[in-house]
């Protein structure tokens, strides 16, 4: 089984809410994706430093 499979099974058996689970993961997803549209766009990851040599 997956971590997610897991944690739906896990969900379930504990009564919990699984609304709140796959918000979670759509949340997750989606932040996964935007993060890596926007390191596309601007061609460099967030913590990646361009140095220009002729300063």
């Amino acid at each position: 089984m997956t971590n997610f499979t897991t944690e739906i099974m896990q969900t379930l058996l504990n009564k919990g809410d699984l609304d709140e689970l796959f918000r979670d993961h759509l949340e997750r997803a989606i932040n996964s994706l935007l993060q890596a549209e926007l390191t596309a766009f601007l061609d460099y990851l967030k913590c990646q430093i361009k140095l220009d040599k002729s300063s």
